[in-house]
């Protein structure tokens, strides 16, 4: 994906992380303690945001990285972080898709992840991986709203996490898997929005 600054009908908008972001952005990972909790085992760390800039696993094109801010009422309410091209040329794989208590449960985060996946489509990307925390309930029915088949934790964990080195204790994350078609790229996903139950 080339940089991306779009307002998403009904949606948030949609932009590359700047780095006067980084207090709003900084301010959005303490929120989603919740999280990271569920991810890591602890909190969000100021040095976080930085992190997000360096973090790659290898093999990986630096160029091919994105970071993306969702905005809603001036506001960043969620964030994505995602590198094409990787573990090979016809994949997209998703480290963190982010989204604030605040706006959760509203249906921006589906609006701009139907918006990513089509934009992903069109641009001949065939698969997208993410990672979801097998306890984050919320994570899990948002990936399976998005038509993604969850598959459970592997006894070993591989060495990278969507498209990041693995931290020690990640160890409970399930694997997410979407194979994009020509309809995904026409956009055809025309599924009711707003969910209930705190799913993003």
């Amino acid at each position: 994906m080339e940089p991306v600054t779009t307002r998403i009908p009904g949606g948030p908008a949609l932009r590359p992380l700047r780095p006067e972001d980084e207090p709003a952005v900084s301010r959005l990972l303490t929120d989603c303690d919740d999280y990271f909790v569920a991810a890591t085992g602890s909190t969000a760390l100021p040095a976080d945001v930085q992190s997000l800039y360096y973090s790659l696993p290898d093999g990986a094109d630096f160029t091919r990285k994105h970071l993306l801010v969702l905005e809603h009422e001036d506001r960043p309410v969620g964030l994505v972080d995602a590198v094409e091209g990787h573990p090979d040329p016809a994949t997209c794989s998703v480290g963190l898709f982010l989204v604030g208590p605040h706006a959760r449960g509203t249906g921006l985060a589906l609006r701009a992840a139907r918006y990513l996946l089509q934009e992903a489509a069109a641009r001949g990307t065939r698969r997208v991986t993410a990672t979801c925390p097998e306890g984050w309930t919320p994570g899990i029915a948002f990936l399976r709203r998005l038509d993604f088949d969850v598959r459970p934790t592997e006894p070993e964990p591989p060495a990278t996490v969507g498209n990041r080195l693995r931290r020690p204790q990640e160890r409970h994350l399930c694997t997410a898997v979407r194979i994009l078609t020509e309809q995904d790229a026409d956009g055809a996903d025309a599924a009711p929005d707003r969910v209930e139950g705190g799913t993003p």
